[in-house]
């Protein structure tokens, strides 16, 4: 068993990682002032971003719930790893050999990193079967569907042999063991040992969205198999059905550069839809859509606006519409507009683009309509409008609706859309939303705020944050004072940056990060990170909002020069304050005596250096 990690490794491997680039695999990110990078916090549900990441500095902070930390603790926190496989993980990404303090090499089994090797294995072993002579009934599957040999290399698509043990003897031969195979997923127990979960199938890996495989999704091709059409992994550490969207790896790039993602319902209508140059598409695996699956999405497609599009296809069957009821119930929690896509007489992407080409299946989004005005017709489709009973009827089932929509211009659009449908008074329906709308009251979501640090037992203490700190000159100045040395001290001149740190601070909150600050090496990577991990709470969450706040600076050159006016700023009032003190005391004692002259002379000092410093500026 190899040892701990070196610390030196520790820190080359994080100097070298772009944070930005691990934490926008996940979260899509924009620019947010000088050095600043901006997104949907991946730690809590919000509708605004408050997550901030200081690519320099390798740090992120959540100003909604206090989340916060460089590359390793986002990775530990964010996919469940331990701090050495985070290591490991960002070190094989660059190709770093990492060393061990016993000499030893990597370890090789690692929890979570077994199971992300097994799968990739297994992955690269089903795609090599599908050029089997076995593989022809797959292959013929796949052309006749419309995917040829470059399509199925694109996906990954693979083939599972038909015999109990052929992928199993494969990575075994590859130091697999029977434990990390079962744990996987990827083999199941049976009365004389394991056998391999998939045979006689076509496979898809499903990856995460950072492009490794975490599962697979397996249809049914022969007559004798008796087991489901369609067999995903099971359950895993790294596979969770309800976090999982099949093609996001491949989506999301697309997604959040145009923010719009379209929700088809499997596999072939996925590799369909990009196939046609409808690159956004993604599907669910194996379970209904629901709100962990916009949770994903709207960090993917920075949804902080109403300008984004998600769009739904559903076949119009009774399956399909009762899929875009229960669509249109989470739904709510984009802030995106929503939209419903079906197909010409109910064909499905994969079918539409087999029949009638991919500008056909480019045209499903030329005939989306609201999702608002799907689950209308959904629930007025039952009633006999012909009769008032039957519209009476429609308008109490489908009132909720629309008294549910939180847009506050859309809302009296579609109270008059519902009175056409119905053929109905437009009053009649607005009183009847109203109604619904009250009964519907006091059923909103809360607003998560930060959590309380924990002081002691039983003791909460509430986190102090830049919005809490006194509104005083003073306060600001040390505010941005520190705020600019944290972000920038780097690139300031040393022997000021030393002098400003020198100088005690008025408020406790403030000061308690300035001897954290005080003495640290900035020119080493990750400094600004071990020194807020240095401030004595509760004050090390207002640390970190510092460092993760916009520095009001436009440009990085301003504000650099503007970081070091504050600094010069502390020290000349610092030097005005003792200027004060020594005139007070010169009054006090004799001209002539030897503690006069000595008064006047610092006064000159201090004279000097406070002109030496305004001719900096």
């Amino acid at each position: 068993m190899a040892g701990r990690i070196r610390q030196a490794d520790v820190e080359e491997v994080k100097a070298r990682t772009n944070i930005a680039d691990i934490i926008g695999e996940r979260v899509a990110l924009k620019n947010a002032g000088v050095g600043a990078m901006k997104g949907l916090c991946p730690f809590h549900d919000e509708r605004s971003p408050s997550f901030n990441v200081r690519p320099q500095a390798g740090f992120y902070h959540c100003f909604g719930c206090g989340e916060s930390g460089d590359v390793y603790s986002f990775l530990t926190k964010m996919d469940h790893v331990s701090f050495s496989e985070a290591v490991e993980k960002l070190a094989g990404r660059i190709g770093f050999t990492l060393h061990y303090e016993d000499g030893g090499a990597a370890p090789e089994h690692t929890g979570r990193t077994r199971l992300f090797a097994a799968n990739a294995a297994a992955a690269e072993f089903f795609r090599g079967q599908l050029q089997t002579g076995e593989a022809d009934t797959a292959r013929r599957f796949l052309g006749e569907r419309g995917f040829d040999a470059g399509a199925a290399a694109h996906f990954g698509v693979g083939y599972a042999p038909k015999g109990w043990s052929g992928m199993h003897a494969a990575l075994k031969a590859q130091g697999f063991t029977d434990e990390e195979l079962t744990t996987s997923g990827l083999v199941s127990q049976g009365q004389r040992g394991v056998y391999d979960r998939f045979r006689g199938r076509v496979v898809w890996p499903i990856r995460d969205v950072t492009g490794q495989v975490i599962g697979f999704g397996a249809r049914r091709l022969y007559d004798d198999d008796k087991g489901p059409k369609y067999l995903n992994t099971p359950e895993t550490t790294i596979y969770k059905k309800a976090q999982v969207l099949y093609g996001l790896d491949l989506a999301k790039r697309d997604i959040s550069r145009e923010h719009r993602v379209v929700v088809v319902e499997g596999y072939t209508d996925v590799m369909a839809c990009h196939l046609a140059g409808i690159t956004t598409a993604i599907a669910t695996c194996g379970t209904a859509f629901g709100s962990d699956h916009i949770t994903v999405l709207r960090r993917v497609m920075g949804d902080d606006s109403t300008a984004g599009e998600v769009v739904f296809t559903f076949d119009p069957d009774a399956a399909g519409q009762k899929a875009a009821l229960r669509a249109f119930a989470d739904a709510k929690r984009f802030n995106a507009q929503t939209y419903v896509a079906t197909g010409p007489e109910g064909l499905d992407p994969c079918d539409l683009r087999l029949q009638r080409g991919d500008g056909a299946v480019r045209g499903l989004m030329d005939a989306k309509v609201p999702m608002v005005e799907f689950v209308l017709d959904q629930r007025i489709a039952g009633f006999d409008l012909a009769s008032v009973e039957g519209r009476v009827g429609a308008l109490r089932a489908s009132a909720p609706v629309v008294a549910d929509l939180r847009d506050a211009l859309l809302q009296p659009e579609y109270i008059r859309v519902l009175a056409r449908r119905l053929g109905m008074d437009t009053e009649d329906v607005r009183r009847e939303v109203e109604r619904a709308g009250r009964a519907a009251g006091g059923k909103r979501e809360s607003t998560p705020t930060a959590p309380a640090v924990e002081e002691g037992p039983g003791e909460p203490l509430m986190r102090v944050s830049v919005a809490s700190l006194p509104r005083t000159a003073d306060t600001a100045l040390e505010r941005d004072a520190v705020m600019g040395l944290l972000q920038f001290g780097h690139r300031m001149d040393a022997a000021l940056v030393a002098r400003a740190l020198d100088v005690p601070f008025r408020l406790p909150a403030l000061e308690a990060v300035r001897v954290a600050v005080q003495g640290k090496d900035m020119q080493r990577p990750g400094w600004a990170v071990d020194a807020i991990g240095a401030v004595r709470e509760p004050y090390r969450s207002l640390a970190a909002e510092l460092l993760a706040s916009d520095f009001p600076a436009l440009g990085d050159a301003a504000a650099v020069s503007s970081a070091s006016d504050l600094a010069r700023r502390l020290v000349i009032r610092e030097l005005d304050a003792r200027k004060n003190e020594l005139l007070g005391a010169i009054q006090r004692v004799p001209p002539a005596s030897e503690e006069g002259r000595a008064i006047r002379l610092r006064l000159r000092e201090l004279d000097a250096e406070r002109q030496r410093l305004t001719a900096d500026t």
